[in-house]
């Protein structure tokens, strides 16, 4: 996921899992120049509505193990990132990353729509689950909306 990938690179860099938002913004934008620093927080506003960011009194703090987050050769973020995704493509994302092919991820999840009487959210948490893959806050967020 480009996403998680773009949030982890500052923190990889600095070796650290905290980092002031200014200091975010500065190494997304003028470090890597990967956004304008506009871009770069609304960057932080994305990954903090999904969960991969997390504001404690003046810091970002990073909401899952940046260190071991892949960032390959070459990396640039396109600007679809800066866009919220819906729910579903946050667990499909996830499932997608954790080595599940996209086209078997989709079919299996309309399947489990269709044979459950599901919403496509809670379906894709089920497929999600049954593959083992963690979706923890956003099987709670499915749960609440249902």
């Amino acid at each position: 996921m480009s996403l998680k990938t773009a949030v982890a690179a500052p923190f990889r860099q600095r070796g650290t899992d905290r980092m002031a938002e200014s200091e975010f913004v500065v190494a997304l934008s003028l470090d890597r120049n990967w956004f304008s620093p506009d871009q770069a927080k609304t960057l932080v506003d994305v990954a903090t509505s999904e969960g991969l960011l997390d504001r404690d009194e003046e810091a970002l703090v990073v909401g899952f193990d940046a260190a071991t987050t892949e960032i390959p050769d070459g990396f640039q973020p396109g600007e679809e990132i800066l866009q919220s995704r819906s729910t579903f493509e946050q667990v499909l994302d996830t499932v997608i990353e954790a080595g599940v092919e996209k086209q078997t991820a989709v079919a299996g999840i309309n399947a489990l729509q269709s044979e459950l009487g599901l919403t496509l959210d809670a379906a894709a948490v089920v497929y999600a689950r049954s593959e083992g893959v963690a979706v923890g806050s956003i099987a709670a967020e499915v749960r609440e909306e249902l």
